[in-house]
């Protein structure tokens, strides 16, 4: 076995360390969840955590890791005898993202409970993690239901396995925690909501700590076990100062001054639900216990709240994570506590620039009609320059016209479901109909390797004809394993949901701009709360782009579309050829993933020789791959020439305006696109 790292030899990194120890100090307060960049030593801290920790003592032999001093009533191994315990290094288990169900929370034997009445079973992972610790690496890749599984044996401390009638239960009582980027997608805010603690963790840009940080790893690398040895004495003191932690907690009082700032606290920041205080009550008993003392102060109430809150304050994907500390030290000294630096970091104080950068009447400068860029024809029709809030016109790289500044979005709205045709089998999610491991019963298939998903019916009927033949004398069914059947279950799955963006002078009109990046915005929503991928390409003066690859963070996507500029020509071939390109790279990265284009312009075409033709052909290059598609129509005007309509038409997709786009004003969407799929099919 490798040494692993010493956690007392980690650089900085006070509030993660912190953390760990105080869930190692009182496994109640509900784990960490550590969020931060790459290389931030996120996993070693977590690993070096298990080697720090006591050892436990377990029954000898349980699977389950049993206390000796009080066994669990329905552990599977049991009952267990009043015997002598075995002291063994804290657990440290692993949860890798590949992860199935039965990986986790353990198998039973189904064919064996059906044919010889044996209730067998295969312990999971969450049992191997009984009285240790569970560390899930990118938790926020995780799939879902995993997730839910995980987070619910954390808060209940017991794991449930249930398989056709056939139930098993075993405690469960772990240390959670999970890391995760930022970057590659959020967690939703109830997932978030179970994590006890959070910390954001990033690299030093100090020099000198930089310095110490790649001088400990090359020591640590070069020589493990000696590196570790200048660390003992360290390490032997953190152990002992978790162990007297421990024993000091039950004696530690949390007054009823304490318990008002933390109501008040949770009250000011408008934290929904109950977790956060009973939370922020445990860290602050916790951090009380580890200082040494039996009262809980007004610091220790402060420094739960840093850690306890800034997670429960998002509410949706595109809030930044974060607490105010001006306002929780307002907060604190309002109601009886008193804060020692006196000094809160001014974090979430900004106020803005205040530019005032809204839209004028009628869209423009005076009331003046949207810039266009002229009538569409094969031919190349350079586009007007456009003109800035005075009047005047701006500058730009954009194939020699005008570039504006970015638009703000307009407030988002629920949109309706845009899904793609078929039953795919890609990741689970809630977009598309897919074959899932879970959801609805449509059918039934002999098992591929370990049976999951029994269908009771179709394998008694496939045992039934056979009863005579196997001497069966008794009430009960013999049953062969050739007999039973695997459930096939359709549920739904996430999809690559690429949106191709026409940012060119025909769209910079403010007013315009500002709604469709508000109804892209509402895309992104929906994406995210259907656990999709997403990714943007923009198109404007003579190119495309791709602003943001694929990826599950759609603030990320949302990030770069408030930034987004536009102006000059339509190259809409361009785009919709950069499209293809994405895709065709995708599908070699996750070909069980089927993507949905959502193509937002208004339908023109110019720049380059024949722009209209170029994007037809570009267009009809995804239809014939079975690409589904969806074009919001972004023209505006009383007159309206439909191109965007013949843009679908030429993508075999379906075409939607602004308006429509909203959840209550399109309910014949979803059967539309789903046609334009049965005509493809056709």
């Amino acid at each position: 076995m490798s040494t692993p790292y010493p956690f007392t030899a980690v650089v900085g990194q006070d509030d993660l360390r912190l953390a760990l120890l105080l869930n190692a100090v009182s496994p109640q307060v509900g784990g960490v969840l550590v969020r931060g960049e790459k290389g931030t030593a996120k996993s070693t801290a977590v690993r070096a955590l298990a080697a720090l920790m006591p050892e436990t003592e377990v029954v000898p032999g349980c699977r389950f890791s049993c206390d000796p001093a009080a066994p669990d009533p329905s552990c599977p191994d049991g009952p267990h005898e009043s015997r002598p315990g075995a002291r063994r290094p804290t657990a440290l288990v692993e949860l890798p993202v590949g992860a199935s169900e039965d990986r986790l929370v353990g198998a039973l034997d189904i064919e064996r409970a059906l044919a010889e009445g044996v209730k067998a079973f295969e312990p999971g992972l969450l049992a191997g993690a009984h009285r240790g610790i569970l560390y899930v690496d990118e938790v926020n890749l995780l799939n879902d239901h995993l997730v839910d599984l995980l987070l619910d044996a954390a808060a209940m401390g017991a794991s449930y396995v249930e398989r056709e009638g056939v139930s098993v239960r075993h405690a469960a009582r772990f240390l959670l925690v999970g890391t995760m980027n930022p970057e590659e997608g959020e967690l939703r805010p109830q997932l978030l909501d179970r994590f006890g603690l959070t910390v954001e963790v990033k690299a030093s840009r100090e020099p000198d700590q930089r310095v110490e940080v790649v001088r400990r790893r090359l020591a640590y690398d070069d020589a493990p076990e000696e590196f570790a040895a200048r660390w003992a004495g360290e390490e032997t003191a953190v152990r002992q100062r978790i162990m007297a932690a421990r024993e000091l907690l039950p004696s530690v009082r949390l007054g009823e001054g304490a318990l008002l700032q933390i109501a008040a606290t949770c009250g000011a920041f408008e934290v929904d639900g109950m977790r956060a205080d009973i939370v922020m009550a445990r860290t602050a008993t916790a951090l009380a216990a580890w200082a040494g003392r039996t009262d809980v102060l007004a610091e220790d109430v402060r420094q739960a709240a840093l850690l306890a809150l800034p997670h429960r304050r998002r509410r949706n994907p595109f809030d930044a994570p974060g607490l105010d500390e001006d306002k929780l030290d307002e907060t604190l000294e309002r109601f009886g506590g008193q804060n020692e630096d006196g000094d809160g970091d001014e974090a979430g104080n900004d106020d803005g620039d205040g530019d005032g950068d809204g839209p004028g009447p009628g869209g423009g400068p005076g009331g003046q009609p949207e810039p266009d860029d002229g009538p569409p024809g094969d031919g190349d029709v350079a586009a007007r320059p456009e003109a800035d809030e005075a009047g005047k016109p701006q500058a730009g790289p954009g194939g020699g016209a005008g570039e504006r500044a970015p638009a703000r979005a307009s407030e988002p709205f629920r949109t309706k479901v845009l899904s793609v045709p078929g039953i795919g089998e890609g990741a689970a999610g809630r977009r598309s109909r897919a074959r899932t491991d879970r959801g609805r019963t449509t059918g039934a298939r002999r098992p591929r390797g370990a049976l999951t998903k029994l269908h009771l019916a179709a394998t008694v009927r496939a045992a039934a004809p056979h009863q005579r033949v196997r001497g069966r004398s008794g009430p009960g069914l013999v049953v062969r394993r050739d007999d039973l059947r695997q459930a096939v279950r359709e549920g739904h799955e996430s999809n690559l949901v690429l949106f191709v963006v026409d940012a060119s002078g025909s769209m910079a009109a403010r007013q315009r701009m500002s709604a469709v990046k508000g109804a892209v915005l509402s895309l992104l929503l929906d994406a995210y709360q259907r656990r999709d991928k997403v990714g943007l390409v923009t198109f404007r003066g003579a190119a495309a782009e791709v602003v943001l690859p694929p990826t599950s963070s759609v603030d990320a996507a949302a990030a770069r579309l408030e930034s987004l500029p536009t102006g000059g020509r339509t190259p809409l071939a361009a785009g919709l050829l950069k499209a293809h390109d994405v895709l065709r790279v995708e599908r070699l990265r996750d070909p069980a993933r089927r993507p949905l284009v959502v193509v937002v312009t208004d339908g023109r075409a110019t720049g380059g020789p024949q722009p209209v033709a170029l994007a037809g052909r570009a267009a009809r290059l995804l239809a014939a791959e079975g690409t589904a598609s969806v074009v919001v129509d972004c023209e505006a005007g009383p007159v309206r020439l439909g191109l965007a309509g013949q843009l679908a038409g030429e993508l075999d997709g379906t075409a939607v305006t602004l308006d429509e786009l909203r959840a209550d004003s399109i309910a014949g969407l979803v059967r539309d696109v789903q046609g334009a799929g049965t005509r493809r099919a056709a």
